[in-house]
């Protein structure tokens, strides 16, 4: 199983049961989430437990409706961007993450950031933004939203912020 870690702060984002498409030339990596119900659930099987001797209470556990990236990654959400705030934020990332990357990934991601960056701001009002469990200052953003029509969320990842590791 590979994971996918942030490179800034080795919080796990992301793993390889979650199939990517690449996109914006290879800067940004789109991923498909699910609403998946978390907890017990209460099944009428048709019975009537009094007539039958047994509990007439049901089961207190409580169902929960979780995305399945966000909880099994315990990705964090943030307060939400405006433009001036995510500009800020990514000249920042920019600044913190280049250094990271290998000669090579550091001229791709330089020649193609512009563009991805250029891709996300007319969505900024539709996403949620995530960060990794540690919620450290100095992080990656997982963005997420609802393309037209959809029931489950779409998220996007920082390619070249992502550190594969092999467990």
């Amino acid at each position: 199983m590979l994971v996918y870690q942030d490179l800034l702060t080795g919080d796990e984002l992301l793993s390889d049961s979650f199939p990517y498409k690449e996109i914006e030339n290879g800067v940004l990596w789109e991923v498909e989430g699910k609403w998946v119900v978390q907890g017990s659930i209460d099944v009428d099987i048709g019975a009537n437990p009094s007539a039958e001797g047994g509990d007439e209470e049901g089961v207190d556990d409580q169902a929960v409706k979780v995305v399945d990236i966000v909880d099994t990654f315990r990705l964090q959400e943030q307060p939400a961007f405006d433009k001036k705030q995510f500009v800020t934020y990514i000249k920042r990332y920019i600044k913190l993450l280049t250094p990271k990357l290998e000669p090579e990934q550091q001229e791709v991601f330089k020649k193609n950031i512009e563009g991805a960056t250029k891709f996300l701001f007319p969505k900024l009002k539709d996403f949620q933004f995530f960060v990794g469990e540690s919620m450290h200052d100095d992080c990656s953003l997982v963005l997420a939203y609802y393309k037209e029509g959809a029931t489950d969320p779409t998220f996007l990842y920082f390619a070249h912020g992502l550190k594969e590791v092999k467990c």
